[in-house]
């Protein structure tokens, strides 16, 4: 479910991103031609892009929304200091030495045969 509003989130994105750079600006940016040819006049366009924007921009809001309370839904956060102060549980450690020796061993070293230098 998280993946499919993820994908309808980038496509929103998108789609509003693109509504507002055809958008006519005060200095004429990448905005559409409004000649008497068109099929809209440039009233209708400006109303009609202003309200697709209006729209894209709710739904791009109410879906970060919806995706912000689907990705904490599955997870209770959990603090820092409350995993400080949970006792460790057994299974966390394994039982490797239970007792470190009280002494090291004595090791014993044989004598190495001498080996004259000469040869």
């Amino acid at each position: 479910m998280t993946t499919v509003l993820l994908m309808m989130h980038l496509l929103l994105a998108l789609a509003l991103v693109g509504v507002v750079l055809i958008q006519r600006s005060e200095g004429g940016g990448l905005g559409i031609g409004g000649g008497m040819g068109g099929l809209m006049s440039g009233r209708g366009t400006a109303d009609f892009l202003t309200r697709t924007t209006a729209i894209l921009a709710a739904c791009f809001m109410a879906s970060s929304m919806l995706l912000a309370y689907v990705s904490t839904r599955d997870e209770a956060p959990v603090s820092v200091l409350e995993e400080l102060e949970k006792p460790a549980d057994d299974e966390d450690f394994t039982d490797l030495q239970t007792e470190l020796p009280s002494a090291a061993p004595e090791i014993e070293f044989e004598e190495a045969p001498s080996v004259p230098v000469d040869q």
